[in-house]
């Protein structure tokens, strides 16, 4: 499985918006879509809401990527 790291740059990023900046789709439209397909999980629970608020210390999967956003630093 691949990992990635993301650093936050406030206090959260938008589900949808986090795809796209990992490089798993190409749009924050496309990561919607992929979001409402029910194939990707926030710390293990598949997650349905496009614009979750994804903060430091959770980890995103979506198939063989796994995304683990860390808080920016101070």
């Amino acid at each position: 499985m691949e990992q990635i790291t993301i650093q936050l740059r406030g206090d959260y990023i938008e589900l949808n918006q986090l795809l796209k900046l990992a490089g798993a789709c190409n749009s924050g439209g496309e990561g919607k879509m992929l979001v409402a397909e029910g194939i990707v999980k926030v710390n293990g629970t598949v997650e349905l809401r496009k614009t979750y608020k994804v903060r430091a210390g959770e980890t995103v999967v979506l198939e063989d990527l796994e995304i683990k956003v860390v808080a920016p630093v101070q």
